[in-house]
């Protein structure tokens, strides 16, 4: 197998703290988002959407969805459960792990995207209004992940899951782009991001 990967991107870095979390070691090619290396025949070939990650399995096929290839890579090695290990816990990691891409991940990737100088090189047409808004639809998703941390020790529950990687990953992202950052104010998110950021697989 063959990781397509790009390191200052959330998406892949999900994928990457997958693997260290299961402690899987798969060989990784840089593709450079900003240098067009998406969009060669040769790498639209393997995803013809021109985004990353992508993982090569050993029989050429191609998954290019970050929770696709997690979900593969547990398939293959189920060991720790980071999707669940019984029907509540699929279930409920899926609606965080889904909420935290839908409201954190998504608008925080937008508001880089078309509010910020860096992100022109995605969107030269940037929409600032657009950008605007999805800071705020972030910063109420925060407020929200914040009152439900306020019960639990993870997003999903009492264990680790797919859903910190997503959640971690979305903002951590806010922040290294200067998009948006979480306010002090949310003690129970500063909580749990210091708990999950001192995991060794957060370095990945």
């Amino acid at each position: 197998m063959k990781l397509y990967d790009f390191k200052p991107a959330p998406n892949p870095r999900r994928v990457r703290v997958f693997l260290a979390e299961k402690g899987v070691t798969i060989p990784v090619v840089q593709v450079h988002l900003f240098k067009g290396e998406t969009k060669t025949p040769e790498f639209l070939a393997k995803n013809p959407f021109a985004r990353v990650p992508v993982l090569e399995l050993d029989d050429g096929q191609c998954l290019s969805e970050s929770v696709a290839i997690c979900r593969y890579i547990e398939e293959k090695h189920p060991t720790p459960p980071l999707f669940g290990s019984n029907a509540d816990e699929h279930a409920f990691i899926e609606m965080w792990q889904r909420s935290a891409e839908f409201e954190l991940l998504f608008p925080i990737a937008n508001a880089f995207r078309h509010g910020t100088e860096f992100g022109k090189g995605l969107e030269p047409n940037q929409n600032t209004a657009w950008a605007d808004s999805c800071r705020a639809r972030a910063l109420q998703a925060m407020k929200i992940f914040d009152a439900e941390l306020g019960k639990r020790a993870f997003v999903a529950g009492a264990e680790f899951s797919i859903a910190d990687i997503t959640a971690v990953c979305s903002l951590d992202f806010g922040a290294a782009v200067k998009a948006l950052s979480a306010p002090a104010e949310l003690k129970h998110l500063k909580r749990w991001r210091e708990t999950v950021s001192a995991r060794p697989s957060m370095a990945a």
